[in-house]
């Protein structure tokens, strides 16, 4: 009989003939090892994301639109290249949002703030 041994620790592992770890924390050690990679890319984008909206919502305040110089979206945090969705308007205009809160770029980096309803 072949000894099998577990993927993550190297014990030998007793039990079905397709077992690969020894136990459950093994098992998800090896399984979040392998994902932390993408996980730490994702939680970096994810973060990033989030950081952009709280901007433009705290920026935008209750009004329903604001305009504010680019350079000052940047001094409160605002990642230009991180947005999740475009959105174009019959008029040609793109507006570039994190999540419910867009940017539109109005000409010598001014941008318009709006909320979609």
């Amino acid at each position: 009989m072949e000894i099998r041994e577990c993927l993550n620790c190297g014990k030998p592992i007793q039990g079905r003939a397709d077992k690969k770890f020894c136990d459950d924390s093994c098992r998800n050690a090896y399984n979040n090892q392998a994902k932390q990679v993408s996980t730490n890319i994702m939680r970096n984008i994810n973060n990033a994301l989030r950081k952009n909206r709280i901007v433009l919502k705290d920026t935008l305040g209750n009004k329903d639109t604001a305009k504010i110089h680019g350079q000052q979206l940047q001094e409160k945090g605002y990642l230009m290249k991180y947005h999740t969705h475009t959105y174009t308007t019959k008029k040609g205009d793109t507006y570039l949002y994190n999540y419910e809160y867009g940017i539109l770029p109005t000409g010598n980096d001014w941008y318009l703030i709006v909320k979609q309803d």
